[in-house]
């Protein structure tokens, strides 16, 4: 089951016949190779020929000897038609070394639309960068949004659909899982493939142990701020010894591997950003499931991983915001524009409430300030927002 994903149709329709190449990049098993599989049935739908598309998944056996990236050329080009535009679709490509020589020959073909992904951002990096600069685009793909996940139960309530959103997250494939048990199964099998592959794999001398402690720390504690020592630290008093150095380097391969996502703190007042202390939240909140288990949930954190997973989605630029002493959940900024964002389970407190809108108070500017909560209602208390999280995330995310 393909689950529709227009936004990122349209993305791709509008870029189709341009001489530029689309470069998907995500986690694996985030939907970018079903989203490359509707596309191909779209644009069979508008009239293009079957033999003008050519898909290769390098995770087939079936193209293994195409990994060879001179033999990869050579299959390519023999099959390309004359005078008509021919459609090349390469998933993971990082499974091809020296992939970009390939991949530089096809583009500068006039009768070639080239659509290549990757699940490290590494494959952006070096030679790619440098070979291919200002010859690609960049579109970064993510497990499932709620919109997109409540839309693919049309029979649920959004509020039954919120409430398994919040236990299974949203990789696409999960959709389809009948029971728990499966679902956990399939959650801890991309983890393991994604520390494996993308993670230990490069590395020398990697520590399968001491990533995947690390990987479960992050997850457990998204939202808080943290350094490589404190890190260690912790690791080191949990009997996995390691060092702050070590810990960085980690820190970078889970970034690159697009599993988790670094977010700065930027102080408002000063208007400076700042490098030191950063949050980590992962890609998807279905990570927890299969690195920490089935303790105790830290709802806070969850709702607000969701959140900073949205706001990517929208394509913001995301810090932590810092403002005399108190701290803004997330200051966001797109086209000159800049919002505020506090996250909360809920304000039915009025000493939460307080808390929650005394940073936003402080901030002496006009831009929005919202407050997202699972509490029903949208309310506004001097130019402060309180908007529910599902109307939010159905609002004009993808």
């Amino acid at each position: 089951m393909l689950v529709p994903r227009p936004t990122y149709l349209q993305k791709l329709e509008k870029l189709a016949n341009k001489q530029i190449i689309k470069v998907l990049t995500g986690v694996r098993r985030c939907g970018k190779s079903s989203l490359l599989q509707l596309f191909q049935q779209q644009l069979l739908a508008d009239g293009v020929q079957p033999e003008q598309i050519q898909a290769i998944n390098f995770e087939d056996l079936a193209f293994s000897k195409l990994t060879d990236y001179q033999e990869l050329y050579r299959y390519l080009s023999q099959r390309l038609l004359p005078d008509q535009m021919n459609y090349i679709f390469l998933d993971e490509i990082q499974n091809v070394p020296n992939f970009e020589k390939a991949v530089d020959s096809l583009f500068i073909k006039s009768n070639v639309d080239l659509y290549i992904t990757g699940s490290n951002a590494f494959m952006l990096s070096g030679e790619l960068a440098t070979l291919l600069s200002g010859r690609y685009i960049e579109i970064p793909v993510y497990p499932l949004s709620f919109k997109e996940f409540a839309q693919a139960k049309p029979d649920q309530s959004l509020q039954e659909s919120y409430q398994q959103y919040l236990l299974r997250g949203g990789f696409p494939f999960a959709l389809q899982l009948p029971d728990d048990e499966s679902f956990r199964d399939y959650i801890d099998g991309v983890v393991n493939t994604v520390l494996v592959k993308d993670v230990l794999a490069r590395k020398d001398k990697s520590d399968s142990t001491l990533v995947r402690r690390l990987a479960a720390f992050l997850t457990d504690t998204a939202g808080s701020l943290t350094s490589p020592k404190k890190i260690a630290g912790t690791l080191t008093s949990m009997g996995e010894k390691t060092t702050p150095n070590t810990v960085a380097s980690y820190l970078e391969l889970l970034e690159n591997a697009f599993l988790f996502y670094r977010c700065d703190r930027f102080d408002i007042g000063g208007k400076k950003y700042l490098s030191i202390n950063p949050k980590y939240y992962p890609v998807d909140i279905s990570l927890r499931r299969a690195l920490v288990g089935q303790k105790r949930p830290n709802k806070g954190s969850r709702l607000e991983t969701i959140v900073y997973q949205e706001l990517r989605r929208r394509g913001y630029e995301i810090y932590v915001g810092v403002m005399q002493q108190t701290e803004v959940d997330f200051v966001v900024a797109k086209d000159g524009r800049r919002e505020y964002y506090q996250v909360s389970l809920s304000l039915d407190d009025e000493q939460t409430y307080q808390r929650e809108v005394r940073s936003l108070r402080l901030i002496d500017d006009n831009y929005p300030k919202i407050i997202l909560t699972e509490d029903p209602g949208h309310f506004d208390d001097q130019g402060i927002s309180q908007v529910n999280i599902i109307d939010w995330l159905m609002g004009e995310g993808i």
